[in-house]
């Protein structure tokens, strides 16, 4: 599996953790709801750590504990062209 394609899962994990839809998940981290859909859905390829940072500030947890999933442990590296 892809990093895109993991984080948007983990974003979805953590929505439904801590009872959020995309909408009030974007409202509590302070960016525009079609900046998470475009990467919850695959439009944006590549969320910048900063759009991360405020996901999980809205989610009052850490950028570590964000990542700390076996499926980002056992991720290999990608292919960059």
């Amino acid at each position: 599996m892809d990093t895109q394609k993991q984080v948007s899962l983990r974003i979805q994990q953590l929505c439904a953790e801590h009872g959020y839809n995309i909408n009030s998940l974007a409202r509590k981290a302070g960016i525009p709801p079609t900046t998470l859909k475009n990467i919850i859905y695959g439009n944006s390829h590549n969320p910048g750590i900063i759009t991360i940072k405020l996901l999980c500030d809205g989610l009052g947890i850490s950028l570590y504990d964000f990542f700390d999933t076996d499926s980002f442990k056992d991720t290999e590296l990608e292919d960059i062209d």
